[in-house]
């Protein structure tokens, strides 16, 4: 029984789906410009098979010229995807299923010639689901009126010889084969529009190539809110330690300053990051920090009890922004790193700009910490990599490791990026 009653489903699905009559609709409306052109010429009052075939020819050179126009192939997908798919709350429906259908001005010519066949193919078949809305109807009609003995003045191509009760019985019959027509005509249109519709061989490389650039800015987004963020809260948690463990309220008072400072730019990073998210692809006017403002990221290691020298050779404001805020970032990733593991033990960061070699070079030393004497505040690594992954994407490298007896972060970056 179960079997029996999921067949029946099946078979009476697809005169319950709605896109089955928004399909016959899309049909319907290709067939307007053949009537409108037919009304011209040749008419529309033959009833010829000749006749009608001129009607469905004549109009096939005005959509050709039509397709030539880049602005009508968006014009079909738009109507195509509003029409012939499934919505997204309906069964297979959604943005994954609409998306095979493309809606940009056509590129090339290969796009063009798409689009006109498109445009041919929707003419001849709309035309189709015109004359089979118009003639199966009137069919019933003509069956109707022979089953109840009377003559029928239904425009009807098909006339029932005869009158008899039987023919009444047969009436619903050509209606329902006009519903099951319009599934499967309106079916293979949406096919014909996902094949000549859907995005070209360079449309995919087109769309691969911009998926690929958006998850590298978020993936830049990503590192540059960890090392802002990261920076903050490690600075944040060292002072808090130091802090308490000093005893002394004018350092306390400071380390509440420089903890006050540390979350304000984090905030400020971390705002700007937001709004590149709520609106991707439009630049912030706001100013990014560059090298320049190496000193107060060493002010703010230092305000944790850290011992910081700070060297500065060569022109720092001349380096191009992306390479200066980059090399930046790195720089607090460094100290950052240097606060977490290593405490309070003195820390020495050297920045220098060898302009004449055409490059930037950062190097942060820390002695390394005793087992268990460092300050506790995770990580997870990821600060390290994201130098790395940073100077990678400048043309440049990192390295990081033990070198005499200290933790060395060594940066070179071109001053001419890739």
């Amino acid at each position: 029984m179960a079997c029996h009653d999921d067949g029946m489903r099946g078979v009476l699905r697809p005169l319950t789906r709605a896109v089955t009559y928004t399909r016959w609709l899309h049909l319907l409306a290709g067939a307007v410009i053949a009537f409108v052109c037919g009304a011209v010429y040749p008419g529309l009052d033959g009833d010829t098979a000749g006749h009608w075939l001129l009607v469905a020819l004549v109009p096939v050179p005005l959509v050709l010229g039509a397709a030539v126009f880049p602005a009508m192939r968006p014009a079909e997908g738009h109507q195509a995807r509003l029409l012939l798919l499934p919505g997204p709350h309906a069964r297979g429906g959604g943005p994954e299923g609409r998306s095979a259908i493309v809606a940009r001005p056509s590129a090339s010519w290969r796009d063009r010639g798409r689009t006109a066949l498109w445009m041919v193919l929707r003419l001849e078949t709309g035309l189709l689901a015109a004359v089979l809305s118009l003639q199966l109807p009137a069919l019933s009609l003509e069956l109707l009126d022979a089953g109840l003995g009377r003559e029928s003045d239904a425009a009807s191509v098909l006339r029932v010889p005869g009158h008899h009760w039987g023919f009444a019985l047969l009436a619903p019959l050509p209606v329902l084969a006009l519903l099951y027509a319009m599934a499967g005509l309106g079916a293979l249109t949406a096919g014909a529009a996902r094949r000549l519709l859907g995005p070209s061989a360079a449309e995919r490389v087109e769309e691969l190539e911009e998926l690929t650039e958006r998850l590298l800015e978020r993936d830049a987004l990503a590192r540059e809110l960890h090392d802002s963020v990261g920076h903050a809260l490690t600075v944040t948690v060292v002072q808090a330690g130091a802090a308490r463990t000093a005893g002394s309220p004018e350092f306390t008072d400071r380390a509440l300053t420089a903890i006050e400072e540390t979350g304000r730019e984090a905030l400020e990073d971390l705002d700007r990051v937001l709004r590149v998210l709520r609106r991707p692809g439009r630049e912030e006017a706001g100013r990014r920090p560059s090298l320049e403002d190496s000193g107060r990221l060493v002010e703010a290691a230092r305000a944790a009890g850290a011992e910081v020298d700070l060297e500065v050779t060569g022109p720092v404001g001349r380096v191009p922004g992306p390479v200066s805020r980059e090399g930046h970032r790195m720089l607090q990733e460094a100290l950052t790193n240097a606060l977490r593991h290593a405490g309070t033990v003195p820390v020495t960061v050297r920045a220098r700009v060898a302009v004449g070699d055409g490059r930037v070079e950062l190097d942060v030393r820390n002695p390394l910490a005793p087992e268990g004497h460092g300050p506790d505040t995770g990580g997870s690594g990821n600060g390290l990599r994201g130098v790395r992954e940073r100077a990678a994407l400048l043309g440049g490298r990192a390295d990081a490791g033990r070198v005499a007896g200290a933790w060395r972060v060594h940066v070179e970056l071109p001053l001419d990026p890739p």
